[in-house]
């Protein structure tokens, strides 16, 4: 009988040792992803202050160059024009490049016709289909 015993005694045991390392995985994996979280936080608030100063030197950048084209001799509504004028090309082209890539997506056909499959086959062997 005390064999018995120390057999449950060591199963009960290696049953509570097992759920304790479980608990402590999941408790490291908790910790890491905090601290990942927190990383992708601060490094997005960095991407979206470079994206606030990139916009506004690309302001500077394009006042700059409409004043370069009137200093050199051009009115200054045809300074101003000129750049306006390119980036409403630019931004055209962007938009139907952007386009164009949006209506190429196509939707996850493969699945859908796995899934059909699977729905016809389960239909034909279904109690109800008959």
């Amino acid at each position: 009988m005390s064999e018995k015993q120390s057999l449950g005694s060591l199963v009960s045991g290696l049953t509570d040792d097992l759920s304790t390392l479980v608990r402590g995985e999941i408790e490291l994996a908790k910790t890491e992803l905090r601290n990942s979280a927190r990383s992708a936080a601060s490094g997005t608030g960095l991407i979206l202050g470079a994206l606030i100063v990139g916009s506004t030197a690309l302001l500077f950048i394009l006042l700059t160059l409409a004043w370069v084209l009137v200093a050199i001799g051009l009115p200054i509504w045809a300074g101003f024009g000129i750049v306006t004028l390119v980036l409403v090309v630019l931004t055209v082209a962007l938009g139907v490049g952007g386009l164009r890539r949006l209506k190429s997506i196509k939707g996850p056909e493969r699945a859908a016709a796995s899934l059909a499959k699977t729905k016809a086959a389960f239909s034909r062997t279904s109690p109800d289909a008959g």
